[in-house]
């Protein structure tokens, strides 16, 4: 089941997002954000109208998804930057193609007409989710990441929602 994000949820956001920054170059941040940064995540991209999903299954919650602001000038307002976790466990199932289907739909057309996706270049099967749901990549940032002492390309995806 796909629904909006709630209060009860941020553990298990917390703990998902931690896995892929202790563990991963899926996201470069160096230091997970604890609940209270997901709860005001979360509460400004709703009040922003901008969608904050999660996919429970029998066991739980097992992904989260996303749409931000991609900058914050005014030129680029029509614009932003998807991003979906899944447990490490819940990947190969679909859920991934799901949860970002799903969060394009919810995507308002009156206030987003472009998708990006920042992609580090060690996550193929990012690149290949993204591509089976109509982006296509326009670029790669060579060595602007670095993580675990790892100069990290970054591959840049983009998808209209404008027909």
């Amino acid at each position: 089941m796909i629904r909006p994000a709630r209060e009860g949820d941020l553990p298990a956001i917390t703990e998902i997002y931690a896995h892929y920054v202790e563990h991963t170059t899926a996201t470069w941040m160096l230091t997970a954000p604890d609940e209270d940064q997901w709860r005001t995540k979360i509460a400004g991209l709703t009040e922003a109208g901008l969608p904050f999903l999660v996919l429970d299954d029998e066991l739980g919650l097992q992904g989260f998804a996303y749409l931000a602001p991609y900058r914050d000038r005014g030129g680029w307002v029509f614009t932003v930057e998807d991003t979906i976790y899944l447990r490490e466990a819940a990947t190969g199932r679909g859920y991934g193609r799901a949860l970002l289907g799903a969060l394009l739909d919810a995507a308002d057309p009156a206030t987003v007409r472009e998708v990006v996706a920042m992609i580090s270049g060690e996550v193929g099967g990012s690149v290949i989710l993204h591509e089976r749901l109509g982006f296509r990549e326009v670029g790669r940032l060579a060595g602007v990441g670095t993580k675990f002492g790892r100069a990290l390309d970054c591959i840049v995806m983009q998808r209209s929602l404008i027909p």
